[in-house]
């Protein structure tokens, strides 16, 4: 199993709190901010420790639910708990060995991208700025290209990100955002013990942007709510 984990710091952090260990921290480093530290515990949060737009996109969920990028499954087990259909995927190995020990149902242990879905879903999730899989605003279209292949014909996709403009903010004014790239555009590198990804690039939009590619793309963006920082929640659907 260990040679299966290798380079999977969030699985292997889940697996071994999920084995009893606890005070686990994972270290995010990016090219935009200092090391954050990710507490492992948050990973299994209960609905009640939920950040409001994530109680609220669980809440739109409707039908055949497919949660990309759901980690442990702490939101896939809400949704099963209410009586949908939950399918998680993602490519955590880890994680997903996790998410079917606590009880999530349907796991598929795949990448987004180079995975070829043989079913379709009413809502499809994407929660912790999980439209960062988009990586650049560049990429964009094909992500658009691919999700479509999971959505059926009348479905949703539920997404929350942030707006990184507040990192630009002094305290008198807008300082000048970078010229060269898309200031949401951020480099990851996530460590756990001997665990360490290769830096992967990750995106962060503003809704504006977001509803105007989107319409580029063939879908229609609905802002379904504002978070505390910046965040914000939002539907969409095909035009």
């Amino acid at each position: 199993m260990a040679g299966e984990l290798l380079n999977d710091p969030m699985g292997q952090a889940a697996m071994d709190y999920l084995a009893g260990q606890r005070n686990l921290k994972i270290t995010v480093q990016s090219n935009i901010v200092e090391d954050d530290i990710l507490p492992v515990d948050y990973l299994f949060r209960a609905f009640s420790d939920m950040p409001i737009l994530e109680k609220k996109a669980l809440m739109h969920c409707t039908g055949k639910v497919l949660d990309i990028g759901g980690g442990v499954g702490s939101h896939a087990l809400e949704l099963q708990n209410k009586g949908l259909d939950v399918t998680l995927l993602d490519h955590s190995l880890g994680c997903c060995n996790t998410a079917s020990q606590r009880g999530v149902k349907h796991v598929i242990n795949a990448d987004f991208y180079n995975h070829k879905p043989t079913d379709t879903y009413d809502t499809v999730l994407l929660m912790m700025n999980g439209i960062g899989l988009a990586a650049a605003i560049d990429h964009l279209p094909v992500f658009f290209e691919k999700i479509k292949e999971y959505l059926k014909p009348g479905g949703q996709i539920l997404l929350d990100s942030s707006d990184l403009r507040y990192l630009f903010i002094d305290e008198d004014s807008y300082c000048d955002l970078p010229d060269e790239q898309y200031y949401g555009e951020v480099m990851y590198t996530m460590t756990y013990g001997d665990h360490k990804t290769e830096p992967f690039e990750w995106l962060f939009i503003d809704p504006a942007v977001l509803s105007a590619k989107a319409i580029e793309n063939g879908f229609k963006s609905d802002k379904i709510a504002d978070g505390e920082h910046y965040d914000y929640l939002t539907r969409l659907t095909l035009i």
